[in-house]
């Protein structure tokens, strides 16, 4: 073959890799967000997962869907090691970055219970294999083979990973599924309360154990540590809202859950997120840290 020809074959290799990641892109980021918690570091993995696919020997590849997925579970476990010695040191608690979902992310429903703040918050407590295994296991279906190459396990040691990261994401995932009209009904009402700080309203709403975390990141004012109880939590949303005239809450689609975003002149502010449980909020997420708010300009396509 010619020096052109040579040309023209790198080039038709060039694009069939470009083809390929376009084509299974949502699919990465997702997992890699699942494993994170970070739309930006999960962009940085997918950055790093391109890089390793354009080197990659295509024609020696028989599942492109696969081998991308390996390369970017193998990036995120980098990657969440190394947060996990990164997050010792943050100011208050850590919330994962909350995303403006489509409405099709509310529509399958296992996929919106798996990147809700919630679920991400029971993930957070898997150590960075278990929570890679049960994210690629009990979201996206592979098999314990590919798993296995994932994260360089042998199948029996996945397998034994995967019972023992269920068991322990079903003693804390929240209880029972709850409804999109619930989630609604329970958001309306804690959005009404709230903007006109009638504590016994939101009492109504709020599980007797609720918990509210914040996520200032050290640069916004948040609580810096879980204040816990309803009449606590209640008379903490109440006066908060009450000392801002120029403060607005709008429902939105946030991690395919309904949800409310606080702004401020006009500025997303705020995005609070709420676990329900038993048709009570049971946890308020208020994530404040600015460096988390900027996928909320617009919406985040998420596939399985």
């Amino acid at each position: 073959m010619d020096a052109g020809g040579g040309i023209m074959g790198a080039d038709g290799r060039a694009d069939r890799a470009v083809d390929a990641f376009v084509t299974h892109r949502n699919l990465l980021f997702t997992v890699a967000y699942e494993m994170l918690g970070s739309a930006a570091d999960a962009e940085d993995v997918l950055q790093e997962t391109w890089l390793r696919w354009a080197d990659a020997d295509l024609p020696s590849v028989r599942d492109q869907r696969a081998y991308l997925v390996r390369i970017t579970t193998r990036q995120a476990l980098n990657r969440l090691r190394a947060l996990g010695r990164r997050r010792e040191s943050y100011v208050g608690s850590w919330l994962p970055e909350p995303l403006l979902t489509a409405p099709d992310v509310a529509d399958d429903v296992e996929l919106a219970e798996s990147v809700s703040m919630a679920m991400l918050l029971v993930l957070e407590t898997l150590a960075p294999t278990e929570r890679a295994v049960f994210v690629l296991r009990e979201v996206f279906d592979l098999g314990y083979d590919e798993i296995a190459e994932a994260v360089d396990k042998s199948r029996a040691a996945v397998r034994q990973i995967a019972h023992r990261a269920r068991a322990h994401v079903a003693a804390r995932r929240p209880r029972g599924m709850v409804s999109a009209a619930e989630t609604r009904r329970a958001l309306t009402a804690f959005r009404l309360a709230v903007e006109t700080g009638d504590v016994q309203s939101l009492l109504d709403v709020l599980a007797p154990d609720v918990v509210l975390l914040g996520d200032g990141g050290g640069i916004k004012q948040a609580v810096l540590r879980p204040v816990a109880g309803a009449d606590k939590v209640a008379r903490l949303l109440c006066s908060t809202h009450a000392r801002t005239a120029t403060m607005s809450l709008h429902p939105a689609q946030v991690n395919g859950h309904p949800a409310l975003v606080l702004r401020l002149d006009g500025v997303v502010d705020t995005v609070l997120a709420l676990r329900i449980d038993d048709g009570l909020i049971s946890g308020v997420y208020a994530v404040r840290n600015p460096e988390k708010l900027s996928h909320m300009r617009s919406e985040t396509a998420l596939r399985r």
